[in-house]
């Protein structure tokens, strides 16, 4: 027993017998809360960027709705975050052992209505999640039956191709949108082709720069204010396509085709990648994208086609059936 009578434990002491100061601990916290102020103020954002919390600017009519998505995401984070924190933080404060100076307190071997709390709370929180999802997902995988433009996107190890059906010449006697090399994609998806699309390609390679930003891998031009339908096909393994400002990317599977579409909104260069380890040179699976003025992609068509690259490169691998673009199954 101590000499007061009591066997509450004492306030340590520092020299001279006087309690120890509690300043080295307001120190550190100080010390803690100016680290997370420079880690905060060092990433190299503006207020600007900030709203977009890490992601890109958009530059598309559809990548917005990804960007809300986003953001409604880390509100719903943050606010559960508080929540818990804030409990946390209640606990440790006024029911330290110091302020109640209780050695074990009293124990509850259950509570029905934290209990019932902690499941019904997680089942609202995912159900409204995934409504905003499903909701979000339908409406950016719709796409239109005659869109402005139609690309088909050819994932390769190791670059990219693309197959523009287009109708360059304006002739509807050109058409060769049922040319061999895009014998991949179904019947279904091909109500989408121009008339007379006799089409120009682009092929990349890794070796492959962008002439204005110097990036590496090969140049995918889209128009600005046009709606472009994207069909993306693979010619061996698992690629995913992912233009970094669209705030989307999908995934380009062999035997199985995926689509699509965007309307650009902002010219300029923008980078692309793979985004599905691929392989070992998956890294090296970089594009550009140059968002011009309608015109100036008319243009640019007329000059593959005068540099000889008409029709398509293969697309992919053959598939079976419309429904569900199955593999075909070998004996």
């Amino acid at each position: 027993m101590s000499p007061n009578g009591s066997d509450l434990p004492h306030r340590p002491k520092g020299v001279g017998g006087t309690p120890m100061s509690r300043r080295p601990m307001r120190r550190r916290l100080h010390q803690a809360l100016a680290a997370g102020l420079v880690l905060v103020t060092a990433s190299g954002c503006t207020y600007k960027d900030f709203p977009r919390l890490g992601m890109p600017t958009p530059v598309t009519d559809e990548a917005p709705r990804i960007l809300s998505l986003w953001q409604g995401s880390w509100a719903a984070a943050l606010a559960v975050g508080v929540l818990v924190w804030g409990l946390i933080l209640w606990s440790v404060i006024f029911h330290r052992r110091s302020r109640t100076k209780v050695e074990v307190p009293p124990q509850t071997r259950y509570n029905m209505p934290i209990e019932a709390l902690y499941t019904v709370v997680p089942i609202i929180i995912v159900s409204v999640l995934f409504f905003f999802t499903a909701r979000d997902e339908t409406k950016l995988l719709a796409t239109t039956k005659k869109p402005d433009h139609v690309v088909n996107v050819v994932g390769f190890q190791w670059s990219w191709g693309f197959n523009y059906i287009e109708d360059v010449d304006g002739k509807a006697s050109t058409d060769n949108a049922d040319d061999k090399e895009l014998s991949a994609i179904p019947d279904r998806m091909r109500t989408s082709f121009p008339k007379g699309a006799e089409g120009v390609y682009t092929v990349g390679t890794p070796a492959e720069r962008n002439p204005q930003t110097d990036n590496p891998g090969p140049t995918l031009w889209l128009p600005k204010g046009e709606t472009v339908q994207f069909i993306l096909t693979s010619r061996d393994v698992i690629h995913s396509f992912w233009p970094v400002p669209f705030l989307m990317k999908q995934d380009v599977l062999p035997g199985h085709v995926n689509r699509f579409e965007v309307t650009p909104t902002k010219e300029g260069t923008y980078m692309g990648k793979c985004a599905e380890l691929c392989g070992v040179d998956h890294a090296r699976m970089l594009f550009n994208v140059k968002i011009v003025s309608p015109e100036r992609y008319q243009k640019h068509l007329k000059d593959l086609a005068e540099k000889g690259q008409t029709g398509y490169i293969p697309a992919g691998t053959a598939t079976t059936g419309d429904a569900r673009n199955a593999e075909t199954n070998n004996p």
